[in-house]
């Protein structure tokens, strides 16, 4: 079968319009390799386009996505971890300063858990990551049941980063940072993690550093 038209018409839109405009930037990041600003494990719902969120430039982020940007605890047995194999590559041998957990609004993983809709197959055993979520009653009284399970799934990955003992050296040592983030589909705001107080507050232009 062809490639949907949709989808080679927008690849030679992008060889025209951005690849032609930018060609020494990418000509450079086949030369010179990556040195991303930050790894982001987000969802891999087609809604949350992460480079698009952050309006960043190609080589600026090392993304991984997977069902509701979920992270695994440190658990080197020998067995298949892409996840965590990424977040190795990217903390070890990148040496990315930030690592961001995104999750978003209206995430169908985390509903899918919360509505207890269970199979035997890889998404079902993927979700049990999600068993004994914390969840935060100040987050539910401001931001509604789904939206609390969203930033308690994100909380459970920030602590299950923490686990594998090269990230937490880093954090330590000062040479990375972790952020929790939290992106809105309808208003296209991001909440962030606060770790001074625990909760979400929404982003503000001056906060950034």
């Amino acid at each position: 079968m062809s490639l949907p038209k949709t989808l080679a018409d927008g690849h030679f839109r992008f060889r025209r319009d951005v690849h032609a405009k930018n060609r020494g930037r990418y000509e450079q990041l086949a030369e010179l390799g990556q040195t991303p600003t930050a790894m982001v494990i987000g969802c891999c719902d087609a809604r949350v386009d992460v480079s698009t969120i952050f309006d960043a430039e190609p080589g600026a982020l090392f993304i991984l996505r997977n069902v509701a940007n979920l992270v695994p605890p440190y658990e080197p047995e020998g067995k298949y971890h892409g996840t965590s194999a990424a977040v190795e590559f990217a903390v070890g041998a990148l040496k990315v300063p930030n690592l961001i957990v995104l999750g978003h609004s209206h995430c169908g993983g985390v509903a899918a858990y919360r509505h207890k809709v269970r199979d035997r197959g890889f998404i079902g055993r993927w979700l049990t990551l999600l068993d004994n979520l914390e969840l935060v009653d100040s987050d539910i009284f401001a931001h509604g049941d789904e939206a609390a399970f969203e930033f308690a799934a994100i909380r459970s990955s920030l602590a299950n980063l923490r686990s594998f003992p090269f990230i937490r050296k880093r954090e330590e040592a000062g040479l990375l940072a972790l952020h929790g983030l939290h992106f809105d589909l309808g208003s296209g705001e991001l909440l962030s993690l606060d770790h001074k107080t625990g909760r979400f507050e929404l982003l503000e232009e001056h906060q950034a550093a």
